[in-house]
């Protein structure tokens, strides 16, 4: 049996880049299991419900998953989860992930040894950014000679303010395009 581990953020994931994927692997056979930075169940970005940013079907179909999807509802801690034991390993996006996943040392840890192994890695959105702080096992950063697609600043500038606010009012702590490049 295929294995996979999903890394969502516990300061908001974007619903259908969890959701989809989630339910697509387990059609497919995959056995999987939900890992957040400190253990406590994910948090599902707001703006990823928002029958106006996503419709209605889609904002209807990520609420239920949320709220009722036993592996989303007690993850294990990412200090807990061992890259050997997974063939792959999924970084959902979302805003959330720029204030724990992409800074996480565990998350980190997982993605260089799934990458150096034989496993593959799905880093979605703003999980991009954590590729700007990976590194691998002989310092060299991980996104070195790979192609990478993530969040554009384009995209960034219609969210946050001119103090790069969110409309929740936290402060962006970085664009994942700008942190990524350099």
């Amino acid at each position: 049996m295929t294995d996979a581990l999903f890394v969502v953020s516990e300061e908001g994931y974007w619903g259908e880049e969890c959701v989809e994927p989630l339910e697509t692997l387990t059609e497919a056979g995959v056995e999987i299991t939900v890992a957040t930075p400190s253990g406590d169940p994910p948090v599902v970005d707001e703006r990823s419900l928002d029958p106006e940013q996503v419709g209605e079907e889609t904002a209807e179909h990520v609420r239920e998953v949320a709220e009722t999807d036993e592996r989303l509802n007690d993850p294990i801690s990412v200090a807990q989860a061992d890259a050997e034991g997974y063939d792959a390993v999924v970084f959902p996006g979302g805003h959330g992930t720029e204030w724990d996943i992409n800074q996480d040392k565990h998350a980190r840890e997982l993605l260089r040894d799934i990458v150096e192994g034989d496993g593959k890695a799905l880093v979605v959105c703003h999980a991009v950014g954590m590729l700007a702080f990976a590194r691998d096992s002989h310092g060299a950063f991980i996104v070195n000679g790979r192609d990478v697609t993530g969040f554009p600043n384009e995209w960034e500038e219609g969210i946050v303010d001119e103090a790069d606010r969110m409309p929740d009012g936290r402060k962006l702590p970085y664009w994942v395009e700008d942190e990524v490049e350099e």
